[in-house]
């Protein structure tokens, strides 16, 4: 069914392409990035203020670390971001010897390990599956967890730590793997979800406290509701953006579902359509959802 819940439109920035959104709880602001813009954006709801980054080059994602600062993915590094003074220093770089590919989504493990996925610069001259999916650890280690991907994309784990879910958009399903919490390594791939015609391609997605998941739809204007359990799709919340991106829970009770979106890849008559294009949207959560299941910091 579609849903009649209450959408705004609350940061009006008309990214290229916003992602990656992530909730600060300490400081209670929104954390998102603008991929192709190569920035990083902190929002205020109380004040409605913006304060942004450069990064220099793409960045896939950006998330708070436990040392302070965040950590984002840069070009084709893993770099640590400084908010203070503004600099943006390289920790470890993947994918060298693929100079078309760069960092796409990345989010880190209840037990604060990142995993950080890739794709081509260019996804629409791709050739098959050319980006892979990586497990950074706090000592700068890097071990590749998956192989033979499209565009890596969506992430999140289970309570219990024994399944990961994950996007590779091309291939219009959501999968779910078994989750080695002591290695990060994964297994026994499956598919939970099949998108249906008109919905899009699934990009980014969060989990509730239910274990339920909050999947958006590029290309399909809506953010879907599905029950990984029963592979069926609860709720469709319709966004008035067609480039829906990604999605988390937030504000001062987590009855918020935050929506980034993108503007990038429109031609003139669909941004008249679509003013609103690129902009972060807030959904006030309906009463079927829950507080969601929150990851950690990265530890280094």
């Amino acid at each position: 069914m579609m849903s009649s819940v209450k959408v705004e439109s609350v940061v009006k920035e008309h990214a290229l392409i916003g992602e990656g959104p992530v909730w600060e709880e300490s400081d209670q602001t929104l954390l998102f990035v603008d991929i192709a813009g190569q920035k990083i954006h902190r929002w205020n709801p109380a004040t409605n203020q913006i304060a942004s980054l450069g990064t220099g080059d793409t960045v896939g994602f950006a998330v708070p670390r436990r040392s302070g600062g965040y950590v984002a993915g840069v070009g084709r590094s893993i770099a640590a971001v400084d908010w203070t003074s503004q600099k943006v220093t390289s920790l470890v770089s993947v994918e060298e010897d693929k100079p078309e590919n760069r960092l796409n989504d990345g989010k880190v493990d209840p037990l604060g390990r990142l995993l950080a996925g890739t794709m081509r610069k260019d996804a629409q001259t791709a050739q098959v599956k050319p980006g892979a999916l990586y497990l950074v650890n706090s000592d700068l280690s890097v071990t590749k967890v998956l192989s033979q991907v499209d565009i890596s994309n969506g992430m999140d784990w289970s309570d219990d730590l024994k399944t990961m879910f994950y996007i590779d958009s091309l291939a219009l399903s959501v999968d779910a793997f078994d989750y080695d919490s002591s290695t990060g390594q994964l297994g026994n791939r499956r598919v939970v979800y099949r998108m249906a015609d008109g919905e899009g391609l699934p990009d980014g997605m969060t989990l509730d406290a239910a274990g339920r998941l909050w999947v958006a739809c590029y290309d399909g204007g809506r953010v879907i509701h599905i029950d990984p359990a029963t592979g069926k799709r609860l709720q469709t919340v319709s966004l008035p953006a067609m480039k829906t991106t990604s999605c988390c829970f937030g504000g001062p009770d987590y009855s918020e579902l935050y929506v980034t979106s993108a503007s990038l890849g429109l031609d003139q008559s669909e941004l008249q359509q679509q003013p609103q294009a690129g902009n972060t949207f807030r959904v006030r959560a309906p009463p079927t959802s829950t507080i969601p299941h929150l990851w950690a910091v990265w530890l280094r």
